[in-house]
């Protein structure tokens, strides 16, 4: 996108906001260290875009706009989670000399758990420019800091980074409880089998569904309608694993071999029946962050 490009009206907001959700996921997923946290974040973002385009007129770089928005979403996720110490406070990016040669860009390779190692500003800095490539200037204007303090902070963050990952610290296994694995296995059974009829009287007369990227339903009767889908298509089979360490059903492809995850969805229970329904269908560029575990 171009640097002097003008943020479009409303109705044109939409495909703009559909072509950087990918990029916008990628950032809000290694600022919270979770591929579904980070979707969580861009749906408050995008939203906050939509109220607050109205408000702002033209915008000179749509692009840095959003993101800013997003960061600043995240920066309040995490402090709602209380899981981090986030700070704006100036000083945390006193300006060091940028006289260091070009480093091994590490962020692409780390996972979302080393990332979390870094102070959010490092983390920020860091992943704008060494995982989606945006400029200094862009990432300046993003974090709403001078270009001496974008590059300090950026500089510290690739330095932290390496050594980070040279200490070899790794995020426990995640581990799934037997009782969740007989709910997942039954449901994933019925699944297989096609058996919707089976699955619909599982479901809670208030259950609630989120196609992510796509559509909601709530009820019984509404989100029955969702299991025909599924019937109507071959290209899924499902197992238990594990997402960024949540019980979640992994969806495969059985007409690749080796079948591979392309997407996952997650479910909530009132006893044993199903509560909420999160399927990441049409939001499968989740999977470039999600941290999956087969079980």
């Amino acid at each position: 996108m171009c640097a002097d490009a003008v943020l479009p009206e409303t109705p044109l907001l939409e495909p703009l906001l559909k072509e950087l959700r990918p990029k916008l996921h990628r950032y809000c997923a290694r600022m919270s260290g979770s591929a579904i946290d980070g979707e969580d974040i861009v749906q408050e973002a995008l939203l906050k875009a939509v109220q607050a385009q109205s408000k702002v007129g033209g915008v000179k770089n749509p692009q840095a706009w959003l993101f800013r928005i997003a960061h600043n979403a995240a920066l309040d996720f995490l402090r709602g989670r209380s899981r981090i110490e986030v700070t704006s406070d100036p000083e945390a990016l006193e300006s060091i000399p940028d006289n260091h040669t070009p480093e091994k860009q590490w962020a692409a390779m780390s996972s979302l758990h080393t990332l979390m190692g870094l102070p959010t500003v490092q983390r920020s800095a860091v992943i704008l420019m060494d995982v989606l490539g945006l400029s200094l200037h862009e990432i300046s204007e993003i974090l709403e800091a001078s270009l001496p303090a974008t590059k300090s902070a950026l500089h510290r963050g690739r330095t932290q980074l390496q050594e980070l990952a040279a200490a070899g610290e790794q995020a426990a296994a995640p581990v799934l409880a037997q009782s969740e694995r007989a709910r997942l296995e039954h449901y994933i059974e019925k699944f297989n089998a096609r058996e919707f009829e089976s699955l619909r009287e599982m479901l809670c007369e208030d259950v609630q569904l989120e196609l992510v990227n796509h559509t909601r339903m709530k009820g019984a009767h509404e989100v029955g309608t969702y299991f025909g889908n599924y019937a109507r298509t071959e290209n899924w089979r499902c197992i238990p694993g594990m997402v960024d360490g949540q019980p979640a059903i992994l969806v495969l492809d059985p007409r690749q071999s080796p079948e591979p995850v392309t997407y996952f969805v997650l479910l909530s229970w009132a006893s044993e029946r199903v509560q909420d329904i999160r399927d990441f269908r049409y939001a499968r560029y989740v999977m470039e962050s999600a941290e999956v575990t087969r079980v």
